[in-house]
C-alpha cells in the first residue's frame, strides 16, 4: 500500500549538516569577504585563468568528461584532474594523448573528504570552475572549499549521507545563499539524468508546451555487457540508488512505494518493450518545484531479468548493507592471529565486483534516455517524448568507456562549457533547468548526444 511521503527538510538537525556547517564556517567566511571587496578589480592573472578547470575524478565518467574537454580547447584552456589515487589521472591522461589529443593536462592527488586538502589544491591552482566528479558523499566537502577559494561548482548528482541512502537536495539549496553572497555559481545534477533530463524538461516547457501536466523520465539500457552481474557505475552508488523505495509526485505530495514495487513494460526506441520500474530520482524533486503546474512526475529504469536475480541475493545475504559490521579477519603475516574490524558490506562488494571502467571493450547494445511530456499549447492537449541512444561500442571506441558512463560525462562537460562561455552564469546554487535550454540543447546534437523528437505519439503511461 502506497503512503505519502515528505521529504525531510530537517536538515539542519543531522550530524553531516552540522558538521558541514562548521567546516564552512571555519574555512569560507574570510574568502568570501575577500572576494566581496575585490569583485570588481579582475587582474591579468585572473583574466588568463578564467578558462582554467579542476576535475575532481578518475572514473569512467570522469575519463568520458577529460576526452570531451581535450576535444574543445577552444573552450577549455588549462586543465586539471585530481583524484585520491594520482595515477589513476595520469591514466587517464595517457589515454587522451594516445588518441591524439594534445592538451597540457595536470593531475593532482586529493582526498575529497578533506576540505582542507582542498583549500590547499584550490588555492594554488585557482580554477574558474570545479568539476565534481567524484562520490556525492563529498558535494558538500567540495562546495565548502569552493567557498573559500572563490571557486564555482558543477557536479552531476546530488549529496547523500554515507550512511543513509537518502537523495534530496535540500543540503545543497541550503548555500544557495552563501553562493550569492560570494559571488560564485554552483551548477547542480549536470549528468544526464539528473541533467540533460531537466534540460528537456525546460527545452519542453520554453518550444513546446504552455503548461506541463505530466512528465516520466524512463531510462533504459539494453546493453549486454557479458557478466554474470556487474553495474554500469560506482557498484555502492547504483546498489544503494535500486534498493531503496520508490518515490513519485500526484497532485502536490510525495507517494512512497515499496523498492521496484510499480513496474510496467514500456516500448524504447530501435530497443522495443523492456520492463521499466520506478525509482525516486532527485531531478524529480526540483523540476516539480520549477513548474509547478506539473500534476504528477515520475521516474522510470529497466533492468534484466538476471540483474534483479543477483541482485535479490545480496540483498538477501545482507551484502547491500550499508552500516558497519565487526568482521574477525586473519593478520596477513601468517602468524594467525586475528584482529577485529569494521567494515561495511556493500562496500566490500563493490571491491569483488567488476570495475564499470573495465566493461567498454565487451559491451553490446544501447542506451535509451528521455522525457515523455503531456500538457497544454494553445488550449489543445499535446504531448511529446524527446530522447537520446547511445551506442555502448560507439562510447568505447571514442572515449575507452562505455554508453552508461559516456552519457553522463558528455553533459558534465557541456555544463562546463556553458559556464565558462557565460551562457550558465549567476550567482547562487541552480539546477540545470533554471538556465536557457537552447545552447546546452545544441552542443548535446554536436558533442556526441543527438536528440529525437516525437510529437502526439503514444506514450504509454
Amino acid at each position: 500500500m502506497a503512503k505519502i511521503y515528505r521529504l525531510n527538510r530537517n536538515f539542519e538537525d543531522t550530524v553531516e549538516q552540522k558538521k558541514t556547517q562548521e567546516q564552512s564556517d571555519v574555512f569560507t567566511e574570510f574568502m568570501i569577504m575577500s572576494r566581496k571587496q575585490n569583485i570588481n578589480k579582475i587582474t591579468k592573472e585572473e583574466k588568463r585563468t578564467m578558462s582554467r578547470v579542476l576535475m575532481i575524478g578518475a572514473g569512467g565518467v570522469a575519463t568520458v568528461a577529460a576526452f570531451k574537454i581535450a576535444q574543445n580547447p577552444d573552450v577549455f584552456k588549462e586543465f586539471m584532474i585530481a583524484s585520491r589515487r594520482k595515477e589513476k589521472c595520469d591514466d587517464i591522461v595517457n589515454a587522451i594523448h594516445k588518441a591524439g589529443y594534445n592538451m597540457d593536462i595536470k593531475t593532482a592527488q586529493v582526498d575529497a573528504d578533506d576540505v582542507e586538502q582542498l583549500v590547499k589544491l584550490f588555492s594554488d591552482y585557482k580554477p574558474e570552475l570545479v568539476i565534481n566528479l567524484a562520490l556525492p558523499y563529498q558535494d558538500l566537502t567540495i562546495m565548502d572549499a569552493c567557498l573559500a577559494c572563490g571557486c564555482n561548482y558543477l557536479d552531476t548528482a546530488n549529496y547523500e549521507p554515507k550512511d543513509e541512502a537518502h537523495f534530496e537536495y535540500s543540503w545543497q539549496w541550503a548555500y544557495k545563499e552563501k553562493f550569492e553572497q560570494a559571488g560564485l555559481t554552483a551548477i547542480l545534477g549536470c549528468g544526464f539524468d539528473p541533467g540533460v533530463s531537466g534540460v528537456y524538461t525546460a527545452y519542453a516547457a520554453k518550444h513546446h508546451f504552455d503548461e506541463i501536466h505530466y512528465l516520466d523520465i524512463v531510462d533504459c539500457n539494453a546493453g549486454d555487457h557479458h557478466k554474470a552481474f556487474a553495474t554500469n557505475f560506482n557498484p555502492e552508488i547504483n546498489i544503494r540508488e535500486i534498493t531503496q523505495k520508490g518515490l513519485y509526485y500526484k497532485d502536490g505530495k510525495w507517494i512512497e512505494t515499496e523498492p521496484l514495487e510499480i513496474h510496467q513494460p514500456l516500448t524504447y526506441p530501435n530497443i522495443g518493450p523492456r520492463e521499466s520500474y520506478l525509482l525516486h530520482h532527485e531531478e524529480l524533486e526540483s523540476l516539480v518545484k520549477n513548474y509547478p503546474t506539473i500534476k504528477q512526475a515520475r521516474f522510470w529504469m529497466t533492468f534484466g531479468e538476471q540483474y534483479l536475480k543477483h541482485l535479490d541475493v545480496i540483498q538477501n545475504i545482507g551484502m547491500s548493507r550499508i552500516d558497519e559490521i565487526e568482521y574477525e579477519a586473519p593478520l596477513a603475516d601468517g602468524s594467525g592471529k586475528t584482529v577485529k574490524v569494521k567494515i561495511v558490506p556493500l562496500q566490500f562488494l563493490k571491491a569483488v565486483l567488476p570495475n564499470p571502467q573495465d566493461l567498454g571493450e565487451n559491451y553490446e547494445g544501447e542506451t535509451s534516455i528521455g522525457c515523455r511530456i503531456r500538457g497544454i499549447k494553445n488550449g489543445k492537449e499535446r504531448t511529446y517524448y524527446v530522447y537520446n541512444n547511445c551506442k555502448h561500442q560507439a562510447a568505447y571506441r571514442e572515449t575507452g568507456m562505455q554508453g552508461v558512463s559516456y552519457t553522463t560525462g558528455v553533459p558534465a562537460m557541456i555544463g562546463a562549457m556553458m559556464f565558462l562561455k557565460g551562457r550558465w552564469r549567476k550567482s547562487g546554487v541552480w539546477n540545470v533547468e533554471d538556465f536557457d535550454p537552447d545552447p546546452f540543447m545544441e552542443q548535446l546534437n554536436l558533442q556526441g548526444l543527438p536528440w529525437v523528437e516525437v510529437f502526439d505519439g503514444d506514450l504509454e503511461l
